[in-house]
């Protein structure tokens, strides 16, 4: 089994937690606040603008020629395609101002940049991986189970339920699974522990945005 394979199944009940959010069901429903959405994106945005420089440090990082090249357009399109789609969403809902980093937010963007810095380039590749993985997912089953008539944030779902997406996230999972097989025991351990932080930080994010959860 490989190392991605076996690592989704420890964090499945996770997954199915996400998936009935109240975020996710009201989202794919079309009935989420526009406050609680203006809260996300914002917050996505900037997040997207860290995990954009994780993504380039890691690629830096990687001894592989072929998957520094990937890393790096991964970064691209977090900084430059993915914040075009939260600009048309700042622009027809009237955002105007990102704010600051919010809890979730924090913790999650210093979690992958520490990572990155001070792990090996193994435990940073599976850190990342879930914000990929994980939004494809959470994507595809919207995607399936939306309402989609005249749903505010079909762009959105659009955007993480796309064959475009889905195949730079099947690449991702190779990089991991590549890297996995040459690890020691010891690292695969360590990726795994660190693919399941990331995952919780992913569940901590949308309860963040639906709980509006802000600095006290």
């Amino acid at each position: 089994m490989k190392w991605s394979e076996k690592t989704w199944q420890a964090i499945e009940d996770k997954y199915m937690s996400i998936l009935q959010m109240d975020f996710i069901k009201e989202l794919s429903a079309g009935t989420l606040p526009l406050e609680n959405f203006k809260f996300y994106m914002a917050q996505d945005s900037l997040y997207l603008e860290h995990f954009g420089r994780t993504l380039s440090l890691i690629a830096a990082k990687i001894p592989d020629l072929q998957d520094v090249l990937s890393f790096m357009r991964f970064a691209e399109n977090a900084i430059v395609v993915e914040n075009a789609l939260h600009e048309f969403y700042f622009k027809d809902f009237g955002v105007t101002d990102k704010g600051v980093l919010q809890p979730a937010c924090h913790h999650y963007i210093h979690f992958l940049r520490s990572t990155a810095a001070l792990e090996c380039v193994e435990v940073a590749v599976a850190a990342v991986l879930p914000c990929f993985w994980i939004y494809r997912e959470v994507g595809n089953f919207i995607f399936k189970y939306q309402n989609n008539i005249n749903n505010p944030y079909q762009k959105w779902i659009d955007t993480y339920g796309g064959e475009e997406f889905s195949a730079a996230v099947d690449h991702a999972i190779a990089i991991c699974d590549k890297i996995a097989e040459k690890a020691t025991d010891d690292t695969r351990y360590k990726m795994t522990e660190a693919f399941i932080m990331s995952t919780q930080m992913e569940y901590h994010f949308w309860e963040a945005a639906y709980e509006l959860k802000i600095w006290k």
